[in-house]
């Protein structure tokens, strides 16, 4: 399988691309938020990043999806800080507290190209709304290195379809979330009431990019769109409005991951409804909307002792 930026770089577009997103950064307009500070002068906005990308940690993960984990692992880069901000983020040290060290484009090439040497399937890029211009200039040192296995935006589903569109022909695989369909909860749990509109937005550019997810025979994606959705408790994600979404207007052959292990992580008990964790009942339920929705394709449940 021979990745999408492959294509891009030999047609001579990397370098447009990467111009463009540096050029948002001026005053920032590269997320939803629109910021509008000047990160190249070394302001920053909700998600504390000026000209450097951040990296919390990188290493070949197993703890993803089987289609991206493989045999051999996903290769994980961590991100530090992040556009969204969710209250109950399980990664609020990484995503609120800024745990990270500030990676130059050279260094973060030379992170793929390790866990390309190691083994992994693909580079799995985790939260990364915020970094598009620092991977995409990092990606042509990578390449110019020899890096040729899959890339993977593992993003929260807060992007805009303008920087998305930066990435058509970088971008192998999509995996984002569909957190929230409400925009009072969206709200309350990330001060983001243009959340829902904005995922479906971002969910149907990236179909239109990469399409259904593609596994090949050896059970290892190589392209496509992979959903996930966090339940919550009480319903407060609205599953079964975000499957009936994902089935009508995205595909029905979408393949979705239904996510069990929510819990009361960072400030989650300053918002009514988020300071407990779901049942087996919030579950069964939001898997049952899911195939009632449409969806035909869902992740293989994995074993979790979260649920109460």
């Amino acid at each position: 399988m021979i990745p999408a930026y492959i294509e891009t770089i030999d047609k001579d577009l990397l370098g447009d691309r990467i111009d463009k997103a540096w050029g948002m950064l001026k005053s920032c307009t590269l997320c939803p938020r629109k910021c509008g500070v000047d990160r190249l002068a070394g302001e920053t906005g909700i998600c504390k990043t000026a000209a450097k990308a951040r990296v919390s940690s990188f290493n070949p993960h197993f703890g993803e999806e089987a289609p991206l984990v493989g045999t051999r692992g996903s290769g994980t880069i961590f991100f530090t800080h992040c556009n969204l901000m969710c209250v109950f983020c399980q990664n609020y040290d990484i995503s609120h507290l800024g745990y990270g060290q500030q990676a130059e484009p050279d260094q973060l090439a030379a992170v793929m190209l390790e866990l390309q040497r190691s083994g992994c399937h693909n580079i799995n890029f985790v939260t990364p709304s915020h970094v598009v211009p620092q991977i995409l200039e990092s990606l042509r040192l990578a390449v110019e290195a020899g890096l040729r296995i899959p890339l993977v935006y593992n993003s929260g589903g807060y992007d805009r379809v303008s920087t998305l569109r930066l990435l058509d022909g970088i971008v192998d695989i999509y995996m984002p979330d569909f957190k929230f369909w409400d925009a009072k909860v969206a709200t309350d749990a990330c001060d983001a009431p243009d959340y829902p509109a904005v995922a479906r937005r971002a969910l149907v550019e990236m179909h239109r990019q990469v399409g259904d997810l593609v596994i090949d025979g050896s059970g290892v994606a190589t392209r496509g769109v992979l959903i996930r959705h966090l339940v919550l408790p009480g319903n407060m994600a609205g599953t079964r409005e975000v499957m009936r979404f994902i089935a009508g207007d995205v595909s029905p052959n979408s393949y979705v991951n239904i996510m069990a292990q929510y819990r009361p992580c960072g400030r989650a008990d300053e918002v009514e409804g988020l300071e407990g964790f779901p049942t087996t009942t919030d579950y069964t339920e939001a898997v049952r909307a899911a195939k009632e929705e449409g969806i035909r394709r869902l992740d293989r449940p994995r074993r979790t002792f979260m649920l109460w």
